[in-house]
């Protein structure tokens, strides 16, 4: 549900604002750092498998789960449903109609219909679809790094907002 306060103009809400740099510079250097955290990870992780680091869909989920814990998107649901819903369209529509730009668009189309549909709408895993097709890319691609992956986030996810930013994070956020 929208809050109507989150709507109003607050001149104060911002990263760039007096009140931000003092008050929220500590949460925010915590974020960045636990992005950072989880982009290396993810990126010595695809470099042991030897999977090519721009296959794998999580940076951007990254930067969701990690700074904004409270939202829709960001929650475990979103996080693990979108990406293996997304992915399996993506595999589907790979199946059904080959690799090409036109299949790469329906697909995510779809998958952004299929995770609507399912109460999992998590916007980052709208690059599944497009690399499985126009990768033309295994059935494996939704265990390791779909399922994996985001399990993986999730995890990382949680003991980073319990152990880190439990005390750091200003109230307006939570």
């Amino acid at each position: 549900m929208l809050d109507t306060q989150q709507t109003k103009h607050d001149p104060g809400a911002g990263f760039a604002s007096k009140k931000a740099l003092g008050v929220a510079a500590v949460p925010a250097i915590l974020c960045a750092a636990g992005c950072t955290l989880a982009i290396y990870v993810m990126e010595s992780s695809s470099a042991l498998a030897a999977y090519p680091m721009a296959a794998i869909p999580f940076a951007t989920s990254i930067v969701l789960v990690i700074s904004q814990p409270h939202a829709i998107p960001a929650q475990p649901r979103a996080l693990i449903g979108g990406h293996l819903i997304s992915a399996l369209v993506g595999l589907v529509m790979l199946a059904v109609a080959g690799s090409g730009s036109v299949a790469a668009a329906v697909a995510v189309g779809l998958a952004v219909l299929a995770m609507l549909m399912t109460d999992t709408l998590h916007p980052p895993a709208g690059i599944n679809p497009l690399l499985v097709v126009t990768g033309n890319l295994s059935w494996s691609f939704i265990i390791a790094p779909v399922l994996v992956g985001a399990l993986m986030l999730a995890v990382f996810a949680l003991a980073w907002h319990r152990l880190v930013l439990r005390n750091a994070w200003p109230e307006r956020w939570l």
